[in-house]
């Protein structure tokens, strides 16, 4: 009785990230939010990087336990990521914002680049040679009579 009091019936929810990223994200004006609306509104980024402009990328990510059946697994129930660039005066040019749906009909490319061993490199000349000498000083193995 006392194990089954301290269960709960209610689902675990582990979240990581901005929560409610895609309600957020439709405050943010093109053209006229600037970084300082930005971090008052979601908060510092998740991942900042630097090109041309500035690129910050906001992740919400919410995932529970799966039935009992699937021995733990967790389900993902929310995977969306806000892409937002920024031009050097520090006024928001695009955002993107991609949801579980989206992530799925992303497509890789799947061809492998092969690399071409029948030219063989300087290095490999050179280590060959070696060898050889290494394994024959006087060269008397490579004359035959």
């Amino acid at each position: 009785m006392i194990f089954l009091a301290s269960c709960s019936l209610n689902k675990v929810v582990n979240h990581h990230g901005v929560h409610n990223l895609e309600k957020k994200q439709k405050n943010l004006k093109i053209n006229y939010t600037n970084k300082n609306d930005i971090y008052k509104m979601i908060g510092p980024p998740s991942t900042k990087s630097s090109f041309d402009n500035d690129v910050y990328i906001y992740i919400e990510r919410k995932t529970t336990g799966s039935k009992l059946t699937k021995l733990g697994k967790r389900k993902l129930l929310i995977n969306d990521v806000l892409v937002l660039e920024i031009d050097n005066k520090g006024i928001l040019l695009s955002k993107k914002f991609y949801n579980i749906n989206d992530m799925n009909k992303i497509n890789f490319e799947e061809t492998i680049t092969g690399i071409d061993y029948s030219k063989k490199s300087f290095i490999f000349n050179f280590l060959s040679s070696l060898r050889q000498k290494i394994d024959d000083p006087l060269g008397k193995k490579r004359i035959k009579n």
